[in-house]
């Protein structure tokens, strides 16, 4: 370990004071900025910090709002309200299981396709998670499926929004990489790199988003073929659903993820401008089912106003935060901790991941990103590691520490909703093989690199 002096003590002290306070349930985005006020008072009544650097807060909060990158994050949001509260989702998976309804297993890949469609067309994760729950849980159990079974594939398929664009968890962080990318670059002498975007990050999280549907789909073949009274065939009476019915479903969903997603992918549209086609056409599908009253457009304004609030207020917490850290040396302190780790750029990726890991069972994904990815992304990138695929091992990172048992968010989204004989522990009994499936995830995507290579490096 390096030499270390007083104002590393105090950097580190504030790293822990912080995330101590925001731990105690005090609001994260005033624990950020306060907790780095105190500290940079108590440095500079100790001479090791320079309250001259407190300048630059307001350029640095008016960069935050008025960010065009970060609409983006409002209007998806709206997209995802909207697409809640018309019903949508309850739509599609009481026709994808009448359609499969026959075969072993098949309500589970219901519940697995509308967790995909849902997590790209809206990336909320919470809610995705609690409308699974209400809508699919009390159906599987009524229908035998495996309680722990039952929960598992929707804690799963419901954190897909965490890796599968449009997901608010990368516009924040590819908001974070590109800058940090940008800060590492500029440090190292090297200007003729291209910068790192948003649309970056989206195609390069798509192929591993798949891959784990992919994945969660094998583990339910394998139950269905080889323990079918885990998952039985649904015991609906009547005829199957048609197929003009499920098409009917399933085409304003499916549109609307085309168009958001190939507009981005395509160049035709930025993220921000794909969002706001992505709430109107939202907007407009709620219209047509005739789902919009005074009262929805009430609820939608207002969560939509919360969520979005929220996520800024962390924002300019974060930005104070990272700047007095900085005011105290604390990323030449960061770069000489992971520059002398053990095993070189793999030590330092690893450490990281594992420290972002253990810092999702307490915190949120936004909080995660905004404070370590601006101290440890630079030194990262300066090690010569891809920052798209950095930015996907985060995503995924923190996709498995939101199922991980004890305390996995996603976790206590789906008990919050659980009907009564649903325990804790048949919960994380079922989630166990999920987040065994993710690690697979994850060393699939340390051995193969390619996985969030490939498609940004053909399309962009």
């Amino acid at each position: 370990m390096p030499e270390l002096f007083l104002n590393d003590y105090l950097s580190i002290a504030m790293f822990l004071g912080v995330i101590a306070i925001v731990l105690s349930g005090f609001p994260v985005a005033f624990a950020l900025a306060g907790g780095a006020f105190a500290f940079a008072m108590i440095g500079a009544l100790a001479g090791v910090f320079d309250t001259s650097i407190l300048g630059f807060l307001p350029s640095r909060v008016y960069g935050v709002m008025t960010s065009e990158v970060l609409v983006a994050i409002l209007l998806f949001v709206i997209m995802g309200v909207i697409l809640e509260k018309s019903r949508i989702a309850e739509e599609m998976l009481e026709s994808i299981g009448l359609a499969f309804r026959q075969i072993n297993g098949g309500l589970g890949f219901g519940v697995l396709i509308v967790g995909m469609l849902l997590a790209a067309s809206t990336g909320i994760v919470g809610a995705t998670v609690v409308t699974m729950g209400m809508l699919s849980l009390p159906t599987m159990i009524r229908n035998g499926y495996s309680i722990p079974l039952s929960t598992g594939i929707i804690c799963a398929s419901g954190t897909l929004g965490q890796i599968i664009p449009p997901s608010i968890l990368l516009i924040i962080l590819g908001d974070q990489l590109s800058s940090a990318y940008l800060k590492a670059m500029q440090e190292s002498g090297n200007f003729g790199f291209d910068p790192l975007s948003i649309l970056d990050l989206f195609a390069g999280a798509l192929l591993p988003g798949l891959m784990l549907v992919a994945i969660y789909a094998a583990y339910l073949i394998v139950l269905a073929v080889f323990f079918p009274r885990t998952c039985p065939p649904m015991k609906t009476e009547g005829a199957p659903v048609s197929m003009l019915r499920l098409i009917t479903v399933m085409l304003p969903a499916l549109s609307l993820i085309l168009i958001v997603l190939g507009s981005i992918l395509s160049g035709i549209a930025t993220p921000t401008e794909a969002a706001g086609v992505g709430a109107a056409g939202a907007l407009v599908i709620a219209i047509i089912k005739g789902r919009v009253s005074l009262p929805v457009l009430t609820q939608i304004t207002r969560s939509s106003l919360i969520v979005t609030s929220m996520i800024f207020m962390i924002f300019i917490g974060a930005s104070i935060f990272s700047l007095i850290f900085r005011g105290f040396g604390g990323d030449e302190l960061v770069e000489r901790i992971l520059t002398a780790l053990p095993g070189g750029r793999i030590g330092a990726i690893a450490f990281v991941l594992i420290l972002m890991f253990v810092m999702g069972f307490f915190l949120e994904y936004a909080e995660i990103v905004l404070i370590t990815i601006p101290i440890v992304g630079p030194v990262i990138f300066q090690m010569d590691v891809n920052p798209i695929w950095f930015g996907v091992m985060v995503g995924v990172c923190l996709q498995t520490s939101f199922l991980t048992p004890p305390f996995g968010f996603a976790l206590f989204y789906l008990r919050g909703v659980a009907p009564p004989e649903v325990t804790t522990g048949a919960i994380y009994r079922g989630i166990i093989p999920f987040v065994m499936l993710q690690i697979l995830a994850v060393c699939l995507l340390l051995a193969f690199p390619q996985i969030a290579t490939w498609l940004p490096q053909t399309i962009l």
